[in-house]
């Protein structure tokens, strides 16, 4: 019996416990394996409809049975194919068009509801709210500028789920300008019909979310298509979203038909929070992670931070932790003592090497597959702890994390942090054994 035969024969049990003996009867016993192609067991099936249906109605059961049945694959894809070669070449057409047509990941957790309001930040989420209610009737573009940490992909990402859910009609694409970047190159030496598809994908949405305008700077191939995508939405009247770190007239090298263009519509500036907004923002993370904390500790906190979120955020996760570690209450003694222990010395001699090659180390992998493309569960588990680690232990920017994890863009670090993090939640294995390299790494 072939691997992949052992595997799915493994995964039907688990699948039959969570779908009505109907669907398991007319459906799931029509599956035949024939392939394990990366992370991804391959499926035929009889005919296209019944294809259709196991992928609409079926596919988080499917993945969630073959992540019980503790499968070495975590995904997979159905294909209507008589050969190898031909699901072969249906499988390869299916991940190329995945890729192209996804832009980054979009973290589900982030939503007009979980987004602290203040005086800060009311214009641009008022802002953002019109735009994600009537996309193309306001403002357009709403182009968002501020400093890093201070919500700006959180609101991009809201605009996203909340029309994923309100108006599911509309085509959405959310991306990084890096990845915009990536991918007009990657086209260009692909040749052929590869740019043509490119414009296709970014031309044919109805709202279009890019993070991190700036990096548009000196860049002139690259504003020239993005200009010319950018006039074609407008003139279709689909919405567009930007976020920078600055204004448009403080890009470097930026032309000028562009900063016109970004003005064109609303720009809203994106200030550090006040202490209220900074309380408040502590105070439903503490809730998020279920651990009472009380008002003096969180006040505490927020007048000992400056304005960036991500790093009050990761202030208050490092005294969490070290309640757990030491078995202690949150006071504000203990916040002294968590904050100088992660701030003080061993901190400032903590490396991004040391992190991954503690981990590394902990799961028994090799340094280059964790930071490298591979898809199997035994690297890719280690690289997102590697990740959360890196943005828990250290205040780093989320790009130089990205860079320093193989060239991963900081959309992917951010969905990847907070994946983790509510994994550990209800995930008690997990939890502890990130615990314990969080000890290992501190006691270095």
């Amino acid at each position: 019996m072939e691997s992949y035969e052992i595997l799915w024969k493994t995964t039907l049990p688990e699948l039959e416990k969570s779908v009505s003996s109907i669907m398991f009867e007319t459906y799931v016993k029509m599956l035949t394996p024939v392939d394990v192609l990366g992370n991804k067991l391959i499926l035929r099936t009889p005919s296209k409809i019944f294809a259709e249906t196991v992928t609409t109605r079926m596919s988080d059961k499917i993945r969630d049975a073959l992540k019980r049945s503790n499968a070495e694959v975590s995904d997979f894809t159905v294909v209507v194919a008589d050969s190898r070669e031909e699901y072969l070449t249906q499988f390869e057409a299916e991940t190329r068009e995945n890729i192209e047509n996804q832009g980054a990941p979009v973290n589900p957790m982030f939503t007009f509801d979980s987004f602290v309001v203040g005086p800060s930040n009311e214009l641009i989420f008022a802002a953002a709210k019109a735009v994600a209610e009537n996309p193309g009737d306001s403002y357009n573009p709403l182009f968002i500028h501020g400093g890093t940490g201070l919500g700006k992909t959180h609101i991009l990402m809201a605009i996203a789920n909340y029309l994923k859910i309100k108006k599911p009609q509309l085509n959405v694409m959310y991306a990084t300008c890096e990845q915009f970047t990536n991918q007009l190159i990657e086209s260009i030496g692909r040749g052929h019909g590869a740019p043509a598809d490119f414009r296709r994908r970014y031309r044919n949405v109805d709202v279009l979310l890019i993070d991190d305008v700036q990096f548009l700077a000196k860049k002139q191939g690259v504003q020239t298509e993005f200009f010319h995508t950018f006039n074609e939405l407008v003139l279709q009247n689909k919405q567009i979203v930007l976020t920078s770190d600055r204004p448009p007239k403080e890009i470097e090298v930026l032309e000028e038909r562009l900063k016109t263009r970004f003005e064109g519509g609303l720009l809203a500036d994106v200030q550090p929070p006040d202490l209220e907004t900074r309380i408040a923002i502590l105070r439903r993370k503490s809730q998020e992670k279920k651990c009472l904390v009380s008002m003096e500790v969180l006040t505490y906190i927020a007048e000992m931070s400056d304005g960036d979120i991500r790093t009050l955020i990761g202030k208050l996760n490092k005294v969490i932790f070290a309640s757990k570690l030491h078995e202690k209450p949150i006071t504000v003694n203990l916040v002294n003592e968590a904050l100088k222990e992660s701030a003080g010395e061993k901190q400032e001699e903590l490396q991004v090497d040391d992190i991954i090659n503690c981990v590394c180390d902990f799961y028994k992998v090799n340094k280059a597959d964790v930071l490298g493309k591979k898809k199997n569960k035994e690297f890719v588990e280690p690289r997102q702890i590697c990740i959360y680690l890196i943005t828990d232990m250290m205040n780093l920017p989320l790009v130089t994390i990205g860079q320093k994890m193989g060239g991963r863009d900081h959309a992917t670090v951010i969905y990847t942090r907070d994946k983790v993090a509510e994994q550990i939640q209800t995930d008690a294995k997990l939890a502890t054994e990130i615990n314990d390299i969080k000890k290992k790494l501190l006691k270095q």
